[in-house]
């Protein structure tokens, strides 16, 4: 049997449709409670698929990370709340849409290119990943595996943080973890402190959720305020006419164009290609003044370009064993776990296995559009759960998930206490994302980084370390140096991330000027916006009146 027809064999349980069918529910409700990221969850859900097969377990995994890619549209929506980072660019022109009485348009459109964005991303991964993997299977050696996994952590350290030298600390404490444990070069232990727990190093499964869980989980108690907006429950009309199609045609192709070239730079996840498709699409409209207005056009180039990123994302992680956001650094420990090496090996190896994942994507993918363009007002009273059910639920499954990898007390402490980590790197506006690199890629450094040096006294350095290597450890000291001599001379308040860094300043004033616009005054939401009984509201401005008489 060919390893196709034996992946797509694999799908055919009927167990995997069951776990996918969970793994829908879980994203798309991920998704819209605001707070509550993709990766958050997929960190949370491993702890519970271990026990699983291989592609059981992916199946929970990928189809939640799809589905919370359309599920985080519905608060960014309705209540110009992100509910996971990628829908950040949506808010611009989605809540005004959903101001003026088009809620229910815009959350269908949203749903119709997020479903193209993804599947023109599959094709990108069915295309690419072949020949990026046999590329890499025959010129990676140790030099250059070394080269690579230093320029995946440098270029997440570039782009990350607004501040290079937070993301820089970042990357080193992250790889100061991986040291801990058992050296595989020479069996010695290393930082243990007598610990039998971290003899095998720092579990990645509680690293993740305290960073991603606990941390927001903390940082939410801390900081929550009572909010006074409700979600918009007038959605008005659903299917978009032949003209509102054709007019965000061009929108989507432009959007789906930088979310396929973004997606393929490791850590640049859907935040960064929504702002950016959404303001080359601007550029490239008959109607530039109409965005940030409530534009059809805004919304189908934010989403198609942050959901574009997720086949590029699956592309590098899978063909190069480098992850492309940090939902992927997850499924690569998830994977570890369960005996898998994602890299260029895996489409020798495995190659049923990469099958099974496109498919997994694929009808993830179709599940998703089908459950988003049910007219679900159920999925607008889930905005109105309160916040301590949640947080109470979200701790309980940190807990459980947590302990269930290892049976062991130390497990859920090390997930409590980088929990408490993760909040202070929040509100020092240090990222996580590099931690978790580190972490993750920084003994196959430093175990590639051996053999390299373990070569070279025996031959001619030039014959060790290839130009491909040269080329990756430049370009990974460049993604540093670069914008830390462009940020130096600039004043510290005028200092941006990379996302600012490709826009110009025209459209970073007038994504600023919407933002402000829509969260300052409360007043500006219309009739469309679930009110307090006309009674309760109309009897003190009579009473009023009577008095003033």
């Amino acid at each position: 049997m060919t390893p196709l027809m034996e992946g797509l064999n694999s799908l055919l349980d009927i167990s995997i449709l069951l776990y996918m069918l969970v793994g829908l529910l879980l994203g798309f409700m991920v998704g819209a409670f605001p707070g509550i990221t993709a990766t958050m969850a997929v960190a949370l859900a491993a702890g519970f698929t271990m026990t699983l097969e291989p592609v059981q377990g992916l199946a929970v995994l990928l189809t939640i990370y799809v589905a919370a890619n359309f599920g985080d549209r519905v608060p960014s929506i309705l209540i110009n709340t992100p509910g996971t980072p990628a829908s950040i660019a949506t808010t611009l022109d989605g809540y005004p849409m959903a101001k003026q009485g088009r809620a229910g348009l815009a959350l269908t459109m949203s749903a119709i290119v997020s479903a193209v964005g993804i599947l023109a991303s599959l094709v990108l991964f069915a295309l690419a990943a072949v020949p990026i993997a046999s590329f890499a299977r025959d010129y990676f050696k140790s030099p250059e595996l070394f080269a690579l996994v230093v320029f995946g952590i440098a270029i997440m350290i570039g782009i990350s943080s607004k501040s290079m030298l937070k993301g820089i600390l970042a990357g080193v404490f992250g790889l100061m973890l991986g040291t801990v444990g058992t050296y595989a070069a020479t069996a010695d232990k290393r930082f243990t402190f007598g610990s039998l727990d971290l003899v095998e190093g720092v579990n990645f499964i509680a690293v993740i959720i305290g960073l991603f869980g606990i941390a927001e989980l903390f940082d939410q108690l801390l900081t929550h305020r009572a909010s006074k907006v409700r979600p918009i429950s007038s959605l008005g009309r659903w299917l978009p006419n032949r003209s509102e199609l054709k007019q965000s045609g061009r929108a989507t192709a432009v959007g789906g164009a930088v979310g396929l070239g973004v997606g393929l730079i490791p850590a640049a996840g859907g935040d960064i290609a929504g702002l950016i498709g959404w303001e080359r699409a601007r550029k490239a409209s008959k109607h530039p003044e109409q965005f940030g207005k409530g534009s059809i056009e805004g919304v189908a180039a934010s989403d198609s370009a942050s959901s574009a990123t997720l086949g590029g994302s699956l592309t590098t992680t899978m063909a190069l064993g480098i992850p492309g956001d940090s939902v992927m650094a997850v499924m690569i420990g998830s994977m570890i776990i369960w005996g898998i090496t994602p890299g260029p090996d895996l489409f020798t190896n495995r190659p049923d296995l990469v099958v099974s994942i496109v498919g997994i994507m694929l009808v993830a993918t179709l599940l998703s559009l089908v459950l988003s363009l049910i007219r679900m007002k159920g999925m607008v009273k889930l905005l109105d759960v309160p916040q301590p059910y949640l947080w109470s639920g979200i701790l309980i499954f940190c807990v459980i998930g947590t302990y269930a990898t290892s049976n062991s007390i130390a497990t859920v402490i090390t997930m409590l206490v980088f929990g408490v980590i993760g909040v202070l790197l929040k509100r020092m506006q240090v990222p996580a994302g590099p931690v978790v690199l580190g972490l993750l890629l920084g003994p196959l450094a430093e175990e590639n980084l051996a053999r390299t040096l373990a070569i070279l006294p025996t031959r001619p350095f030039f014959e060790v370390v290839s130009p491909i290597a040269i080329v990756l450890l430049v370009l990974a000291v460049l993604s540093i140096v670069m914008p830390a001599i462009r940020a130096a001379r600039k004043p510290r308040a005028e200092r941006a991330s990379f996302a600012d860094s490709v826009l110009d300043t025209e459209s970073i004033a007038q994504i600023s000027k919407a933002h402000d616009e829509l969260a300052a005054d409360p007043e500006l939401l219309t009739s469309t916006v679930r009110n307090p009984p006309a009674a309760k509201t109309r009897r003190p401005r009579k009473n009023s009146k009577e008095n003033k008489k």
